[in-house]
């Protein structure tokens, strides 16, 4: 079985790492009622999808 000769130095540590940072979700406001969703998404507060109301709740706003 392998085995590391050296100890992983710091340096490589986090050069291996640096691409497993976490990232924020995208939002964008819903053009209707003004609530926060993910873009490309319906609405979840009013059901509306590219101008139009998708998922048959009615409008809270």
């Amino acid at each position: 079985m392998a085995v590391p000769k050296r100890k992983t130095s710091p340096t490589k540590r986090g050069m291996r790492r640096s691409h497993q940072a976490l990232v924020a979700n995208a939002a964008v406001e819903c053009k209707n009622c003004g609530e926060l969703h993910r873009p490309h998404h319906v609405c979840p507060s009013c059901g509306h999808y590219d101008g139009r109301n998708v998922a048959g709740k009615t409008a809270s706003a």
